[in-house]
């Protein structure tokens, strides 16, 4: 079996969230069922001379525009990556859009990239392609229409960003009308890409068994949920993992000080060198951290309303976070007024290993969380997650003992829930042997990618038959 994974960003490369990480962890285990290829986009920040170029080169036609397409490849451990380079899809500077929001654009640069990874994909003379959320989302579409033998399987990672243009992107695409219905790729007047992976792909996939079923309601469906309900015969939720080489505190060049949960002195010398780092004071203070993107999911709303009940408590705060710049606005007065709260902007994947290695425990009161990472990152370096109970949050977050991983769950995304898990939380900081064994329980748990990419194998093989 030859398997091409496509995504709009892989670690390594490219990254703005956590579809990245996945990207470059799943085909990576993934390799170790199957023969696999990965192909995303070459974007304008990317230094092609770090990669070579391939032989391998096509044109594709959209609308009637013929797009001249480069390949560069570039292998990663086991697994070799393709990139997609053409004068649109590789012009710009930032991946989706600029500080000012998407790229208008956007729909025949990744349009572009769909038809190129379908061409790509017969060359290759791959079995299936597995495509990721809405920027490949018109690969099953493509395959379809092109009547290949190639199967597809399609990935939700965050049903909240589904490619919503307007219907004169169909032309532009070299769609026909008859696809602009309901049935279709129609969405309320314009078109929406990722119903095209949903309804042409020959498998779904979401990332987390309770997010599977949370999108066929219409709290978390989005505008999709009627969709889901007609398609969820060849629906699935697989719980991501993560990279257990890259995530290691054993070895990570990132920190201060490499630790294991035999070692937890070697913890708390890193947070110690990080509230130094970071201007933070007293160290015995139980540190609470946060590594987010700035948008309204991740319960910034709720957060920012308990910050003056929250930071009057008796412990440090530090947030590491990017993106929109009226959440920033709104949190700055507080690391102003108060020396307990540290607001450092944008991303920087060091800093964010330095950080879950110093910290006590992890926020995450997410309103919805298709999967997250960063509370299977945490734990895997000791640091207690305090999640909303949502989506892969509370398929990976548990209270009980015996199940991975360990944390506080509170089940109702309001101010007065999260700072009553505040509450147990410091209660817990204060019982030093239950504390040390959450964490030491956590950091024996197996967050890898082996389990998911043996269920994305199984279902390729069914896929396939």
């Amino acid at each position: 079996m030859r398997v091409l994974f496509c995504a709009s960003e892989i670690y390594g490369y490219a990254k703005s969230g956590g579809l990245a990480d996945v990207g470059h962890s799943l085909a990576q285990a993934l390799s170790k069922h199957t023969e696999v290829f990965s192909v995303m986009p070459l974007y304008a920040f990317m230094d092609k001379k770090s990669y070579q170029k391939s032989s391998i080169k096509f044109s594709v036609t959209l609308g009637g525009i013929e797009y001249k397409i480069d390949i560069y490849e570039a292998t990663t451990q086991s697994v070799k990556t393709y990139f997609i380079n053409s004068s649109i899809l590789s012009s710009t500077k930032f991946m989706y859009g600029d500080e000012r929001g998407e790229y208008t654009n956007n729909d025949i640069r990744f349009g572009i990239f769909c038809v190129s990874v379908v061409e790509l994909a017969a060359i290759l003379k791959v079995d299936i392609i597995h495509a990721n959320d809405w920027h490949s989302a018109l690969v099953p579409l493509f395959v379809k229409r092109a009547k290949s033998n190639i199967k597809t399987l399609f990935t939700i990672h965050n049903l909240a960003y589904q490619g919503i243009f307007d219907k004169s992107s169909l032309g532009r695409l070299g769609l026909e009308d008859k696809y602009f219905h309901m049935d279709a790729l129609e969405f309320y007047g314009n078109i929406n890409f990722l119903k095209a992976g949903i309804i042409y792909g020959d498998a779904v996939t979401t990332v987390s068994p309770t997010y599977a079923k949370e999108i066929l309601t219409k709290e978390f469906g989005c505008g999709l949920e009627g969709l889901l309900e007609a398609y969820k015969g060849k629906l699935k939720g697989i719980l991501n993992g993560i990279d257990e080489t890259v995530f290691n505190p054993q070895n990570d060049a990132a920190l201060y000080h490499a630790y294991s949960y035999e070692t937890l002195q070697k913890k708390y010398e890193n947070k110690k060198e990080l509230q130094k780092e970071v201007g933070l004071k007293d160290v015995k203070k139980p540190l609470f951290i946060m590594v987010s993107r700035l948008v309204h999911q991740k319960g910034f709303d709720i957060l920012i309303e308990s910050l003056d009940d929250f930071l009057k408590e008796d412990i440090n705060f530090l947030l590491l976070a990017n993106g929109a710049d009226g959440y920033k606005q709104a949190l700055e007065p507080y690391a102003q007024k108060y020396k307990n709260f540290k607001l450092l902007s944008g991303y920087d994947e060091a800093l964010s290993h330095r950080i879950y290695a110093s910290g006590d425990f992890l926020l995450m009161p997410s309103l919805f969380e298709p999967c997250g990472l960063n509370q299977m990152i945490a734990a895997r370096y000791g640091t207690i997650p305090i999640v909303h109970g949502v989506g892969g949050l509370k398929d990976s977050v548990h209270e009980k003992k015996t199940k991975c991983a360990r944390g506080i769950v509170f089940s109702q995304p309001t101010k007065k829930a999260l700072l009553l898990a505040v509450k147990r939380a410091l209660k817990l900081k204060k019982d030093e042997k239950r504390f040390n064994e959450f964490i030491s329980f956590n950091m024996k748990c197996d967050f890898s990618f082996e389990k998911s990419a043996a269920t994305y194998y199984a279902l390729y093989k069914k896929v396939l038959s």
